[in-house]
């Protein structure tokens, strides 16, 4: 068995983002494929060694302290050198300007992989000062990968790269998705009826939950939105303003609740506005429950998910009327609905599945240590 030692700033169960779901789904599709996964991260726990996570082992270092979204730890340089020196691959998972440090500090001098999850778009003059050492990072490993060919050809920073970059899709493991029992499902339809539309995410500003509120006052639709964040409460104070009786923020819930949902939606709406969102797991766990699916053409792997006519509706961004529209076409047309809800589920198993990602990754990774 090859070892390979994945590096970011958060990881399960401190934190449950996307990033945090993909580098699960690597980590344990690899593993069948010849490859030992263990994943290094910062926590406020402090620090650990060889927890078990699944199939994978993971380690923490401390978190010291956080600027511009960036953690940082002291401890980190040293855990990160000595788990190298003891792993056959580097993979990175970008963007986070605290590792680029710790790559140079250490000296890597084995193959390494950086999967480019996303642009920096919201800290654009802190951007100015890490761009140096971000080129020098980037331009020192030895491929980057990025999650759909419309990220990378929409990417500035990736089109510099060039040859060096590869496209591996996501991809998601449906087993490990919960069904949820007959009770959850009548709690939920008693709760919310099932001719909603639903977002699940968390509230921050580039999701454009503001602009789904303003569709749903325009399209009397109703809408179930799960997941908290900081933009929670304006949010909230937003659809009591607009009289959005119909509107139901529900929280963070359990992965059975979730899927519930999911199973009881008439579609999914994606409203994110800005290139924070480099692709959307969400928006590919709808496509996996075969629904219909409205998202923003932004030029990033929301568009590479959803195909406009196919599998659902994109719109432009930031266009309240344009979701409106969208989301009315599919209460109004459950043929319609459903035809797409069937593309999309077709998508996911032909382009999306877990085994597609695990295996384009567990062909890099022999690449570079036949390269090695």
């Amino acid at each position: 068995m090859s070892k390979v030692l994945h590096f970011f700033k958060t990881y399960y169960p401190d934190s449950m983002g996307g990033i945090e779901q993909v580098i699960f789904q690597i980590a344990e599709g690899c593993t069948p494929r010849g490859f030992d996964a263990q994943v290094l991260f910062l926590s406020e726990r402090g620090a650990a060694r060889n927890e078990m996570l699944a199939h994978h082992v993971t380690h923490r270092s401390r978190l010291d302290l956080h600027v511009a979204s960036t953690g940082f730890s002291l401890s980190a340089f040293k855990d990160f050198a000595e788990l190298a020196a003891e792993a056959d691959l580097i993979h990175y998972h970008f963007p986070w300007p605290f590792m680029d440090l710790v790559h140079f500090a250490s000296r890597v001098r084995k193959p390494t992989v950086v999967s480019y999850h996303s642009d920096i778009v919201k800290q654009k003059y802190l951007l100015k000062l890490y761009e140096p050492l971000m080129n020098r990072f980037l331009g020192s490993v030895d491929a980057v990968v990025a999650s759909s060919p419309n990220y990378a050809q929409s990417s500035p920073v990736l089109r510099r790269l060039g040859d060096k970059v590869r496209i591996i899709p996501y991809g998601l493991d449906e087993a490990t998705y919960p069904i949820p029992d007959a009770s959850r499902l009548a709690h939920w339809r008693q709760q919310v009826g099932d001719r909603f539309f639903l977002f699940v995410g968390a509230l921050r500003y580039y999701k454009g939950i503001n602009y789904l509120l303003e569709a749903a006052k325009l399209s009397g639709c109703p809408v179930v939105i799960v997941g908290g964040g900081h933009l929670e409460m304006e949010l909230k104070a937003q659809a009591v303003k607009l009289g959005l009786n119909q509107v139901h923020f529900v929280g963070g819930l359990p992965d059975e609740d979730k899927a519930a949902l999911l199973q009881l939606c008439t579609g999914f709406v994606f409203p994110s506005h800005l290139r924070s969102e480099s692709f959307g797991i969400s928006l590919l766990e709808a496509a996996m429950y075969g629904k219909s699916m409205i998202s923003c053409d932004i030029g990033t792997g929301t568009s590479f998910i959803n195909l406009d006519g196919v599998t659902g509706r994109l719109v432009s961004p930031r266009d309240a009327h344009a979701l409106a529209k969208a989301m009315v076409e599919i209460q109004s047309n459950p043929e319609l609905a459903a035809e797409w809800g069937r593309n999309a589920r077709a998508r996911y198993q032909q382009v999306f599945s877990v085994n597609g990602m695990a295996t384009a990754y567990a062909g890099l990774y022999d690449e570079l240590l036949g390269k090695a």
